[in-house]
């Protein structure tokens, strides 16, 4: 029994699908099918099997599953603790939203690495909300910005506001929209395609069917497919002030718009999280940093997460 197995097992487990675990650990789905085998020929168990709404546990898979998810967070402590007495840098495995990776994680983990002297090293990705609970609790992942993550009591976890936004549609300035909002073309950005996300709360609220959505690689792509006149873009207002002041996008008016949308930080509870989360988190209080979420900046294209603890688990 190894952590790969057990890795592998607990995001099946927490996320509901190998598919869905693969994605969260940047590797093949049969490379997460062979680990769930191997502990299942192991523990002599089946574990997870299907069930019509997924995956569902069995009686040994449900046992297993609190005390599997300690030993990978305990994998992930003895890690950091023999890095620590190397005086190795800290690392810090920040996931978010493909919006804040896009914009602001990066100038918030230069501005943090540079307040930590060098003692803190910085990597950040984008996760959906429910990858971003596994890969918190599990200590795979450090902190999370984005959605509030600690509705799930037994995981663990603390989310506090840090940044209040408006949700707006944005639409080419002097482009006329014909018929209701279910009928428009929308340009968006992936976490439209996460259930949890504030996009896809607002196309919830507004009735739009998924068949209308045309997903680009980031939210700067969809935009200026919306300047060109492709369709309705939503968008955070204050990240997309530049298209606004150029006149080239402009606010829909729309019953409900803008909608509140608020970004949090997950970490572990107090007495589990790592000092550099802790950090982290009181950085995020500071003048600097909420300058820095306030301040739009260039617009980059999000890469998929890769936390370092599964390069070594895996490889």
């Amino acid at each position: 029994m190894t952590l790969t197995q057990l890795n592998a097992f607990v995001l099946v487990a927490r996320l509901g699908s190998v598919k869905a675990a693969a994605g969260a650990l940047g590797v093949s789905e049969p490379a997460v099918s062979q680990a769930i085998a191997a502990l299942r020929k192991y523990l002599d168990d089946p574990l997870v099997v299907r069930s019509g709404s997924g995956m569902a546990l069995t009686p040994g898979g449900t046992r297993l599953l609190a005390i599997a998810a300690q030993m990978v967070s305990l994998g992930a402590e003895a890690e950091q603790a023999v890095r620590s007495a190397k005086g190795a840098a800290q690392q810090l495995r920040l996931v978010a939203t493909s919006t804040i990776v896009e914009f602001v994680a990066g100038p918030l983990a230069d501005a943090f690495t540079t307040r930590s002297a060098g003692q803190v090293e910085v990597s950040s990705g984008v996760s959906s909300t429910a990858e971003m609970r596994a890969l918190v609790s599990q200590r795979l992942a450090d902190v999370a910005l984005g959605p509030r993550l600690d509705d799930d009591r037994s995981l663990d976890l603390v989310s506090d506001p840090i940044f209040r936004a408006q949700l707006v549609v944005l639409v080419a300035a002097g482009h006329r929209l014909a018929g209701p909002p279910a009928h428009w073309p929308w340009l968006v950005e992936p976490a439209a395609t996460d259930p949890e996300s504030d996009v896809s709360r607002l196309l919830r609220m507004l009735g739009v069917p998924e068949k209308r959505l045309s997903v680009f690689q980031n939210q700067t792509a969809a935009w200026e497919a919306a300047v060109r006149g492709g369709g309705v873009a939503p968008a955070i207002a204050h990240l997309a002030v530049h298209q606004m002041r150029r006149r080239e996008l402009q606010p829909v008016e729309l019953p409900g718009l803008p909608m509140e949308a608020t970004w949090y930080v997950t970490t572990q509870s107090a007495d589990r999280r790592a000092p550099s989360a802790g950090s982290l988190r009181h950085f995020l209080g500071t003048p600097e940093a909420m300058r820095l979420l306030r301040s739009p900046g260039a617009g980059t294209p999000p890469s998929r997460f890769r936390p370092p603890v599964y390069v070594t688990i895996w490889s």
